[in-house]
């Protein structure tokens, strides 16, 4: 069990949130430190909501068309949980009901692959559409380890989208 401050801190405030909600009253969080059991980062916690006692309506409710309420709920958990805290005690909890974030991640890491081959093969930009801000960072951020690669977000919410494009010789200019 793990006895950290800030993952007591994150299961007791999911588990009320979820308790006042009317979700369910004796809800369980198990926490791990991300999805492979390892460390990924500092202060990096998975917070996942035991879906046993749940009925298939109460899932598909926290988790929200395209998990846009399980994506809210896990902005909440990062706000709230890091007001009035140090730089060193601020944590990053992810917030997974039903395999909902695993399923999702491979979902990205296959959309990022085929855009990067698309845009190999066609030297045009491909448009990744129906992204939340997080999931479009992970792919910024994926995109970094590929030198003929680049990305950027363009429009505004909720129409902002991600582009893929092969990198430029500025942009790599500015790399160096």
């Amino acid at each position: 069990m793990l006895t950290d401050g800030s993952v007591m801190r994150g299961q007791q405030w999911l588990k009320t949130l979820l308790q006042k909600s009317g979700i369910y009253d004796d809800i369980q969080i198990q926490v791990e430190l991300d999805k492979n059991h390892q460390l990924s980062e500092q202060h990096s916690y998975w917070l996942t909501i035991d879906s046993t006692n749940l009925t298939p309506e109460q899932v598909e409710i926290l988790i929200g068309k395209g998990g846009s309420v399980l994506d809210a709920i896990q902005y909440l958990a990062n706000s709230i949980l890091n007001l009035h805290q140090s730089t060193e005690e601020h944590a990053s909890y992810v917030i997974e009901l039903d395999g909902y974030r695993v399923k999702r991640q491979g979902e990205i890491l296959a959309m990022a692959e085929a855009a990067a081959q698309q845009v190999r093969t066609t030297a045009k930009e491909v448009i990744i559409k129906s992204l939340s801000s997080a999931e479009r960072r992970q792919i910024h951020s994926l995109f970094q380890y590929f030198a003929d690669l680049e990305t950027f977000s363009k429009g505004k919410e909720p129409h902002r989208h991600l582009v893929v494009r092969l990198a430029t010789p500025e942009s790599r200019d500015n790399e160096i």
